[in-house]
């Protein structure tokens, strides 16, 4: 088995403006779909949440924002087990980032 990378990126949104309860139903669909990752033995690790704000380094010279040529943001990611590049994609399928408009990239890494 491979380790792979799932990136997850969302439309540039504002949090703070979320309802409490809203922020719970996000936070419950993100939880039961890693549990659902987790209970097949295909979880190898959380990522970390990032933060909105931050800087990009190109050949050409540094912009403003991790999304200067994108309305979608990076936000997080997790690490996954699987036997190949199509299975992590199966693993993707049902990442609360999609109903929101969001996307999942699937890297394999390379330790």
């Amino acid at each position: 088995m491979k380790d792979f990378m799932l990136l997850f990126r969302q439309p540039n949104y504002d949090y703070g403006k979320a309802s409490p309860a809203e922020m719970q139903a996000l936070a419950k669909k993100w939880k039961e779909w890693a549990e659902h990752i987790k209970a097949q033995g295909k979880f190898v690790r959380e990522g970390l949440r990032l933060s909105m704000e931050g800087k990009v380094l190109k050949a050409g010279g540094v912009t403003d924002g991790p999304f200067s040529e994108t309305k979608e943001v990076l936000g997080s990611f997790i690490i996954v087990k699987a036997n190949s590049l199509e299975e992590a994609t199966t693993l993707a399928h049902g990442c609360p980032a999609l109903d929101a408009g969001g996307s999942v990239e699937i890297r394999p890494v390379f330790w």
